[in-house]
């Protein structure tokens, strides 16, 4: 019966308050109350904190996007973290990618130029599938989570204090007013002291200036303290901005590794698929006898394109210049070249050959010659040197 009589009076006083703390909030919206103003110190911390929660959650946010555009499988991936289990791993978008390729190369016959060019650029995609995995890990783990974490954890317990120190700033104006409303009535009493009545009246103001008083000096105890200690909280936001930073640079690095790792398959590749002999047996069942002369027309050159050097494909001028002379020039190889037939000479990146032109060649082609070794080269492959 005792517990049952405390709970009922602490409900009953725990409704008062809240009580008084709604009035006093509607009267000060009203204009109708005074309050209490926080130092600008503590204005400018919790104008701070509110910033960093908000533009954190946008840049989480938008980088969850970028690492997983696809919003069902964030979605799935939200669901099973808050279950605390391991979503089940799934196959990206370059990886499956590169599967169809390599299934397509596989069928259309890795004997033909496109099958084997299939192949080789499917195993690229699903390397590029698994740096790609691994920039979700690394970023996930040491960027995304530093930020939830401060979301979820810090930011939620600046929150709390900063709730609670709104209402005992609530109780502190309250006590204000009351203390107000007593003393203006125990003036108004102490003017009316003709009577027992309003003497009585004078007595019964005074213990209630008295008691105003009192609870004014409490809540303003609590006020300050509270106000301090969500001060303490706050000031831990310059720390966490420089967490953040830490974080940052794990990302940037995580990304620089990433996409030097795309640049060198794609590098590497491309070196590959320049390595293909121009008159490789087709899928239109050609005969390897025929030769098929680089796809690329000697008018490319001039539109300089790009090599794994750095270097463009020797100019349309100076192959016409070379072709009308009867003269030889030195020639820098751009690209591995396996000879297709015995009228060819096999080339490798880098090496310098001599090159000339003989009447009646094809335009797309000249001759080349490395010590004893003599034999149709591509132009396309070639750099020509002064």
């Amino acid at each position: 019966m005792n517990i049952m009589d405390f709970n009922v009076k602490k409900l009953a006083a725990d409704a008062g308050t809240f009580l008084s703390r709604a009035v006093q909030f509607t009267e000060e919206k009203l204009g109708q109350a005074e309050k209490t103003e926080l130092d600008a110190h503590l204005e400018n911390l919790l104008s701070k904190a509110e910033c960093t929660k908000i533009w954190t959650e946008k840049i989480m946010k938008q980088t969850e996007i970028l690492l997983q555009p696809n919003p069902n499988a964030r979605i799935e991936e939200f669901v099973y973290e808050k279950l605390d289990r391991k979503a089940p791993s799934r196959i990206n978008n370059p990886e499956l990618l590169g599967q169809y390729m390599i299934d397509a190369g596989t069928e259309f016959g890795p004997g033909t130029a496109y099958g084997n060019a299939l192949i080789k650029c499917g195993e690229t995609q699903k390397r590029i599938g698994t740096a790609d995995r691994e920039l979700i890990q690394t970023s996930a783990l040491n960027f995304l989570t530093p930020l939830r974490n401060f979301i979820e954890g810090d930011y939620k317990t600046i929150a709390k204090e900063r709730k609670l120190l709104q209402n005992k700033r609530l109780d502190l104006d309250a006590a204000k007013t009351r203390l107000k409303k007593a003393k203006a009535a125990e003036t108004r009493s102490s003017q009316l002291n003709s009577a027992r009545l309003e003497g009585d009246n004078i007595m019964i103001w005074a213990e209630e200036v008295t008691k105003s008083e009192q609870e004014l000096r409490i809540t303003q105890s609590e006020f300050d303290r509270q106000a301090e200690i969500t001060r303490l909280l706050l000031e831990g936001i310059s720390s966490t901005h420089a967490h953040h930073l830490r974080c940052l640079n794990d990302f940037v690095e995580a990304q620089m590794t990433y996409y030097a790792q795309c640049y060198q398959y794609m590098l590497d590749l491309q070196k590959q698929l320049g390595s293909f002999p121009s008159n490789y047996l087709s899928n239109n069942n050609q005969t390897s006898g025929t030769p098929v002369p680089s796809a690329l027309p000697n008018a490319v050159g001039s539109s300089a394109m790009a090599s794994p050097s750095g270097l463009g494909i020797t100019p349309a001028s100076n192959v016409t210049d070379l072709k009308e002379s009867s003269g030889s020039r030195k020639a820098r190889v751009l690209y591995d070249y396996d000879a297709a037939n015995s009228t060819e000479l096999s080339l490798l990146a880098d090496e310098v050959i001599t090159v000339f032109s003989v009447v009646g060649m094809d335009s797309d082609w000249l001759m080349g010659e490395r010590g004893n070794q003599k034999g149709k080269v591509p132009i396309t492959y070639l750099e020509l040197l002064n």
